[in-house]
């Protein structure tokens, strides 16, 4: 008996150690509509929700979720929403819904979410719950006609680099890691019960065009394109604030080195001299001397999280483009009919 137990608690740890990668997120239909209906009220105020489900294999199941309610500044934040968040899953629990945390959920502004805040959360989510993911919705592209719903994870590699605390070039180097492997997309999957889907079915109009249909070929898409270039431009300036930081550590770099080999070449003319009398050598090192002292290199993490905020932004830019020119040219073909 104790051996067949035995290997029953070797077969869950071994299942445990060997759990598959998370391959895509399934969410419920209302969940999706209660992330939207939640950041369109208080936009652009951003706002975050708890998100409920299921971790089952390669697949994260979202269920159900509920919104952190927006408080003031100078209010106890932490405290009353931990408070907040442990009654909502009591109330869950007793009216037999899924009350499993599997992440969060949070509102962007043309997709800037790559913060350092955004990490932080990640890793405090990571001590408990080891398979967490967050979902973004953008509802400024709601506009657009776009549902603008991302699921991200933060890679293994730079969780592991995270907690190290050393993002030094050489160290990224080393682990031939790049500002894309910050963060993993996942695709999502939207699910609907088959009743609901039925009635979705029931809600579809026979009529083949309509006048949604023509609207879609409205190209005015000045607002977004301009506030992506705004959002572009004041990334470019911190990006450029956080090179003058690096150029500044290698001229110190540099400075620093030209005074060590000055003064070691300083102590070896003086040893050879004391050598010279018969007197001890001095040591060619001198740990109290602030010229050895090493000087910092600043974090290349946050110049890593700005390099994602741009390429975020060229590619919206590069996406509107495209469809406005594809418009164009399907509007020309139709005034030529």
């Amino acid at each position: 008996m104790a051996t067949m137990a035995r290997s029953f608690l070797q077969a869950i740890s071994k299942d445990e150690a060997v759990a598959p990668p998370l391959r895509v997120v399934q969410i419920e239909g209302l969940a999706v509509l209660k992330i939207i209906k939640h950041c369109k009220e208080f936009a652009p105020t951003l706002v975050t929700g708890q998100l409920l489900g299921l971790d089952v294999g390669s697949v994260l199941e979202v269920t159900n979720c509920f919104p952190f309610p927006v408080r003031d500044d100078d209010e106890e934040i932490e405290a009353d929403g931990a408070n907040y968040q442990l009654e909502m899953m009591r109330c869950l629990r007793e009216v037999n819904v899924d009350n499993n945390t599997v992440g969060w959920y949070q509102s962007t502004v043309l997709g800037s979410y790559q913060t350092v805040e955004l990490i932080e959360t990640f890793m405090n989510y990571q001590e408990n719950i080891k398979r967490c993911v967050c979902i973004i919705y953008d509802p400024s592209k709601a506009d657009l006609g776009v549902l603008a719903l991302k699921a991200l994870k933060l890679s293994d590699s730079f969780m592991e680099l995270y907690r190290g605390g050393n993002f030094t070039g050489e160290k990224l180097r080393e682990k031939n890691f790049s500002w894309m492997d910050i963060f993993e997309e996942i695709p999502i999957k939207v699910s609907n019960s088959a009743l609901v889907s039925a009635f979705m079915t029931e809600l579809e109009t026979d009529t083949p065009v309509s006048q949604g249909d023509y609207d879609r070929l409205h190209s005015s898409t000045t607002p977004f394109l301009e506030n992506n270039m705004e959002f572009l431009i004041k990334c470019m300036d911190d990006l450029s604030m956080e090179q003058q930081k690096f150029q500044y550590y290698y001229r110190n770099l540099s400075r620093q080195q030209a005074q060590q080999q000055a003064w070691l070449q300083k102590r070896r003319t003086e040893n050879m001299a004391r050598k010279a009398t018969g007197e001890e050598p001095l040591p060619e090192e001198d740990p109290s001397n602030p010229i050895f002292k090493p000087i910092p290199e600043p974090s290349r993490l946050e110049s890593f999280l700005i390099t994602n905020q741009v390429s975020n932004f060229c590619g919206q830019i590069n996406g509107v483009a495209g469809q406005n020119f594809s418009r164009l040219y399907l509007t020309k073909a139709l005034h030529e009919n």
